[in-house]
């Protein structure tokens, strides 16, 4: 027999539907099993702005580094960051 879905409401805002689903159990509401992958290229993750205190002869490595590969040093250092997490 098929499970019975509940209805997803309606919602007056974003604000509203993140509280709802943060709340509810989703397979009570969509059947997964039935969902397709979706690519979202123009997607961009959120980033937030931080300030990092750097000796300047590590900012000046850093920044002969991303000159050397033609890149922002701000990117390269995301990138290493990035690399870095993924080891452990």
């Amino acid at each position: 027999m098929k499970k019975q879905r509940k209805k997803v409401p309606k919602f007056a805002n974003e604000q509203e539907e993140r509280r709802f689903w943060e709340q509810k159990d989703s397979t009570e509401y969509l059947d997964w099993s039935k969902a397709e992958p979706v690519v979202m290229p123009n997607l961009k993750p959120t980033t937030k702005t931080i300030s990092l205190r750097l000796p300047q002869h590590l900012l000046d490595s850093i920044k002969a580094a991303a000159n050397a590969r033609d890149v922002p040093y701000q990117s390269l250092i995301k990138v290493w960051l990035q690399e870095k997490l993924h080891e452990h």
